[in-house]
């Protein structure tokens, strides 16, 4: 199959480059400022996904001037990138408000979803709000016990992607959702419209890694896979764990998580990530430079299994500089992806 030229490694210039660049210089001289924050705006989702947690069917969307007010913050706090998740994002109805009201901080603005909801209406409005990356995650050919998230549903929605948006865009497959011979088939068609394409490890639901559809040749499969991918300048960060989580079990690193990286509920406390969001436990708007400074120095305790890729990424560029934290909260083993 002939594939389309690929999308350029960096992300399209936010619409406050100045504001953005300063923003960037910022979070390299202080490294407790956050590079990553996920910010949940619902949590209800439209699909029901057998390896997810991250949702429920009935949740209203967060009132707009809740998350305006946690947007402002996470700005205060220095924060670079900001992800709109949830549950479906798009299901909230005023979600590009949300997505400007970042973009005039000069935030780099990114958002996760399903890609059901797409219509040339809420591309147009994520054009003119400033959204810089969407990313889809496309799991299989044929919706199954797994995912949903299937080639047959999204190829028409991901065409008008490729049509009118002028955010980027990238497809993210989790391996696992479907066998190999049809992950392959997939995996063509997905690099067939040049996006860019990254490749992720299926989990149960205690976070561990699950072969599921691909069985005993994972590790391999993954690597290659991984050689087809087409990732962006960010998506490059924190690699090479992978590899070692799948030969030995485990991937020791730092986390900064409560500080490079920021996860918000949908009820404004932040969390380690989503797997662990009883800790730290502490409103956004109540969330200080001192609980920055406190949670980039303590180790977590479940950073040798860990599997949550943003995580990595955001702790990866201060992996060098070590935690002074002589106190880790419990050992657990809660990652995901």
């Amino acid at each position: 199959m002939r594939h389309h030229a690929r999308q350029d490694r960096l992300l399209p210039l936010p619409p406050h480059p100045l504001k953005t660049v300063a923003r960037a210089l910022n979070a390299m001289r202080r490294p407790e400022s956050p590079l990553l924050a996920q910010l949940v705006v619902i949590r209800r989702c439209n699909l029901s996904c057998g390896y997810c947690n991250e949702y429920d069917d009935h949740s209203p969307p967060i009132p707009v001037e809740e998350l305006f007010a946690r947007v402002d913050h996470l700005a205060e706090l220095g924060c670079l990138v900001l992800t709109l998740t949830g549950g479906e994002p798009f299901m909230h109805p005023r979600l590009d408000e949300v997505v400007a009201r970042a973009v005039s901080h000069g935030m780099v603005v990114t958002a996760i979803s399903n890609a059901y909801p797409i219509t040339k209406g809420w591309i147009r409005r994520m054009n003119d709000a400033g959204l810089s990356l969407l990313q889809v995650s496309v799991d299989n050919m044929e919706p199954n016990e797994v995912s949903q998230k299937s080639w047959s549903k999204i190829k028409k929605r991901l065409l008008l992607l490729k049509e009118h948006a002028t955010f980027k865009l990238n497809v993210n497959a989790v391996l696992g959702s479907s066998p190999p011979k049809q992950t392959r088939h997939l995996i063509d068609e997905i690099r067939s419209l040049g996006f860019y394409m990254t490749v992720g490890l299926l989990h149960d639901q205690q976070g561990q890694i699950d072969p599921g559809l691909i069985g005993d040749i994972l590790p391999e499969f993954y690597e290659e896979m991984r050689a087809l991918c087409n990732k962006s300048f960010f998506h490059q960060f924190g690699e090479g764990w992978e590899q070692k989580m799948l030969q030995g079990g485990t991937a020791p690193w730092r986390c900064r998580a409560g500080a490079r990286y920021l996860y918000i509920d949908e009820f404004g406390k932040v969390a380690y990530c989503s797997q662990r969001r009883a800790e730290p436990d502490i409103a956004l708007l109540e969330y200080t430079r001192s609980d920055l400074k406190r949670e980039y120095d303590r180790p977590k305790g479940c950073e040798e299994s860990c599997t949550i890729a943003c995580v990595r990424r955001a702790s990866s560029l201060d992996e060098w500089r070590p935690q002074r934290g002589s106190v880790a909260s419990p050992k657990v083993s809660l990652p995901t992806v």
